[in-house]
Formats: C-alpha cells, sequence, structure tokens
C-alpha cells in the first residue's frame, strides 16, 4: 500500500494490546467478587456498583472519547487512557474499602472508555480496504480471546494469592501490561498531524447522551444481575433524552458546524445497519457468556478456572474464524455475517438439546463440540460487521463512529443480561432449582436475540439485491441510448 506507515501491523498489535488490557478487566472481575466480598466485606450494593459502575461510566465515555480523538489526536488521547487505566488500576487493587474500590472502578471505566475508541479508530487510520478487514479480523479475535482468558486467569490469581487479598492482583496484573502497551505506544504509534486542534466537546450534547444512555443501561444492569430493586422509571426517561440528544444535535451542526455526533452518519446505510446488527448480537452474544458462566458454576459445581475452561471452546473458536473472516469480509460482505449468525443459532439450539439430554458423556465435554461451532459462527459476525459498518466512513471521524457504534454494543449487551438473566433467573425459581431447565431457557433466549441480528443482516441483504435488480434495467438503457 503506498504511503501506507511501515511500523502499522507493530502499531496496531500495541493497540489490542490496549483493548484487551480493558476487557480482560470485565470478565476477571467477575471471578473476583467473593474475594472483594471476602477482603473488604462489602455490602450487596457495593459489590454490584463494582461491577455496574465500570460498565456504566465506561459507555458514558466513549462517544465523547471519541469525538475528543478526532480532534485532538488519537495517539494523545491513547497514551493518556492507557496511563490513566494502569494507574487507577493500581488504585483499585491497593482500595482499602468498599466504597474505595467502586469510586476507583467508577474511574477506571471512563479511562477505558477514553481509551477504546482510538484502537478503532487507529485501525481506522492505519489501514484501508483489504488490510483494514483484515485488522477487524483481528480485532475481533482479541475480544474473543480477552472473554476467554478471563475467568482462568482470575481464578489462579485468586487459588495463588488467596481469597482474602488474592482480588488485588486481579488489578495489579494490569501494570505490567498497562506499562508495556505505554512504552510500544509512545515508540510506534503514528504521532498526530500537525491539524489536529484541542476537540471543541458540546456540553449540552455530552449531558444528553449521557444521561440517556445512563437512564437505559443502568436499569438493565441491576435488572440482569438480580441486583436488588430495579429503577423501571429511568427506562422510560431514556428514548425523551435520546430524542432530545438528536434534535440538540441537528440544530448544532446547523448553526456551528462541529456536533458531539454528526448524525450524518446513520443516513450511511451500511453504518446504520452496522450499528442495529452489532446492538442486537451483542444482547445475545453477552447473555450466552453470562448463562454459561452461571450454569456451569451454580448448576454444575464448577470452580472459576473450571467454567473458564468449560467455555473456552466459544471463545477459541471465534478467535480463529475472526482472523480468517477478515480477510475475506470484502469478498463476501454481509453474506458473511449473515451465514455466521446462522451457524451460531442453529449451534445454540444443540446446545439447549445436549443440556436437557448428554447421555453419560461429562456436560464440559458434550457442548464443547457445539461451542465451538457457535464460536466460529461468532468470528464472522463481530469483525466483519465492524468493517462493513465503517465502510466509507472518512477517516477523520473514525473515533466517533467507532464509539457511536460501541456504545450501541454496551446498550445491547445490558439488555442482552437483563433478558437473559431474566429468563434464567425467573426459570430457575419457577422451576425450584431446576438449573438444566434454567440453563436451556437462558440459552434459547440468546439464540432468539442472534436470531433478531440475522434477520437485520438478511434484510440488508435482500435490500441490496432489490436495489441491484432496479439499476440493472436504467444501466442497460443507458447503454442503448449511448449506441443510438
Amino acid at each position: 500500500m503506498p504511503g501506507a506507515d511501515p511500523n502499522r501491523w507493530r502499531a496496531f498489535a500495541v493497540c489490542l494490546m490496549a483493548g484487551f488490557m480493558t476487557l480482560l478487566d470485565v470478565s476477571v472481575v467477575n471471578v473476583a467478587l467473593p474475594s472483594v466480598q471476602a477482603g473488604l466485606r462489602t455490602s450487596s450494593a457495593q459489590l454490584s456498583w463494582v461491577v455496574a459502575g465500570y460498565t456504566l461510566t465506561f459507555g458514558l465515555a466513549l462517544v465523547p472519547s471519541g469525538r475528543l480523538g478526532d480532534g485532538f489526536g488519537r495517539r494523545r488521547v491513547f497514551l493518556l487512557g492507557v496511563a490513566s487505566f494502569t494507574v487507577v488500576s493500581v488504585v483499585c487493587g491497593l482500595s482499602a474499602s468498599g466504597t474505595g474500590l467502586v469510586c476507583a472502578r467508577l474511574a477506571q471505566g471512563v479511562a477505558g472508555g477514553l481509551l477504546t475508541p482510538q484502537v478503532v479508530g487507529l485501525m481506522q487510520q492505519l489501514f484501508e480496504g483489504r488490510e483494514r478487514g483484515t485488522a477487524a479480523g483481528l480485532y475481533g479475535a482479541m475480544v474473543a480471546a480477552a472473554t476467554a482468558v478471563g475467568p482462568p486467569v482470575g481464578g489462579l490469581l485468586i487459588q495463588a494469592t488467596g481469597s482474602a487479598d488474592g482480588w488485588r492482583w486481579v488489578f495489579f496484573v494490569n501494570l505490567p501490561i498497562g506499562a508495556v502497551t505505554l512504552a510500544l505506544g509512545i515508540r510506534l504509534l503514528p504521532h498526530d498531524r500537525g491539524h489536529h486542534r484541542p476537540a471543541r466537546i458540546d456540553p449540552v450534547g455530552v449531558v444528553l447522551l449521557g444521561a440517556g444512555i445512563a437512564a437505559i443501561i443502568l436499569p438493565l444492569i441491576r435488572a440482569g444481575g438480580g441486583q436488588g430493586p430495579v429503577p423501571w422509571p429511568l427506562l422510560g426517561f431514556g428514548p425523551v433524552l435520546l430524542a432530545c440528544f438528536v434534535d440538540w444535535e441537528r440544530n448544532h451542526l446547523r448553526r456551528r458546524g462541529a456536533p458531539l455526533v454528526d448524525l450524518r452518519l446513520l443516513r450511511h446505510r451500511p453504518y446504520a445497519i452496522g450499528f442495529l446488527t452489532g446492538m442486537v448480537y451483542f444482547a445475545g452474544y453477552t447473555g450466552l457468556v453470562f448463562v454459561l458462566s452461571l450454569y456451569f458454576q451454580r448448576g454444575l459445581g464448577y470452580s472459576a478456572f473450571a467454567a473458564g475452561a468449560a467455555g473456552a471452546p466459544f471463545s477459541i473458536g471465534s478467535s480463529i474464524s475472526a482472523a480468517v473472516g477478515g480477510r475475506v469480509t470484502y469478498r463476501f460482505g454481509r453474506l458473511l455475517v449473515a451465514a455466521g449468525a446462522f451457524t451460531v443459532v442453529l449451534a445454540l439450539v444443540t446446545v439447549d438439546l445436549l443440556v436437557h439430554d448428554h447421555g453419560r458423556t461429562p456436560m464440559w465435554a458434550a457442548l464443547a463440540g457445539p461451542l465451538s461451532i457457535a464460536g466460529l459462527g461468532s468470528g464472522l459476525v463481530i469483525g466483519p460487521n465492524l468493517t462493513l459498518a465503517l465502510q466509507g466512513v472518512p477517516a477523520a471521524q473514525g473515533g466517533t463512529a467507532a464509539a457511536v457504534l460501541q456504545t450501541g454494543q454496551r446498550i445491547g449487551s445490558a439488555f442482552g443480561l437483563a433478558v437473559v438473566g431474566w429468563s434464567f433467573l425467573g426459570t430457575l425459581a419457577a422451576s425450584h432449582g431446576d438449573h438444566r431447565l434454567a440453563a436451556g431457557r437462558g440459552v434459547l433466549t440468546s439464540a432468539a436475540l442472534v436470531g433478531a441480528a440475522l434477520l437485520v443482516a438478511v434484510a440488508d441483504l435482500l435490500g441490496s439485491a432489490r436495489g441491484r435488480r432496479r439499476a440493472r434495467p436504467v444501466a442497460d438503457s443507458d447503454r442503448q441510448a449511448a449506441i443510438k
């Protein structure tokens, strides 16, 4: 690629290290919660906020951070995010009380949200064409790998350092990762171009968008985790606040020309379809990981390490197919996403059947095959959908565009946790502790959500086919007119 940065692949490897660190912190902390409660004597509310607080502030920071990176420079914001995340991780590990840990986790979520949009924004900046598809495939593989290794790593750290203080090392592990990432980032990331100036962040837009997202995500997080009273009235305010945000941004664009989010992005069909597909798919994806973790640990009595190993075939399959699928995204387009989602649905239906009747085969062995196939399908959805969504988006808007996509994924994840969690826990209560029945219902709910993503992809394929058929007669008539 003429004029391409010769260090682009090494620079992108640094970006993947940073993304891995932020995603690892989600799955690894879930395993450490019993250790946190034993070591700090936290209340149930504080324990829930250790998880929910990170997710919430992470989601709130995404879009402003994407805008900041596009305007101020992605390298600068990336390095600031890595440094902040590393320092706050150490503060988390040194916390002496539940309140202190919750506050540190809120700050850690902001740092993660500051960093994450820059990863995809730099991918847009570093690569073009097929190379961008390959990079997106590696990004999808990184997402799957971080999900896979989190529970085993957390389990091993706690087992090695003791249940009372083992949770601290779950946070301290970010120190060497962050330090190496920061050093390599300073050396390898491309310097920000001179035209970058401090971005003017629209404060009213930030408040409206943040309040709307918080009003939607917070009730869903609490509902999915069974974390006490759920503030359902907030859920009704969310769409109203987001509608106010859309109206404000349209007016802001006409008056000043520099909105927080350029809503014209959503008029770009591939981007709009990618946003909707990602949001719905992540609802099913996150819900599946959640219900399998609950089933393996609560229903089958697996340790955190064993539960992570039992669910690893899904993540391994996803890592493999994501890396391969990224290379052929432009050849097959949205068909690749549809085929991946269809494979996931079929495999999850098989998982449901085997949960109820697996014979004498150990459950982990019975599910290894279909979970691997589900993972192979999943890898063909996440990376290719990201590539197709950002195709045609100007590189100057790459960070903001990626942040909006990732915000949709966070909302989808919260919705999936709420719906699948309700399905699992509700069935468990109604059946008086039948974990097989509850797991089956949860898996089928996840399959239904993935099926919705499949319908979006198929609708896009059919719409594109109709568009080509309509364009063909016009093209033929133009050729005939030219001949005459």
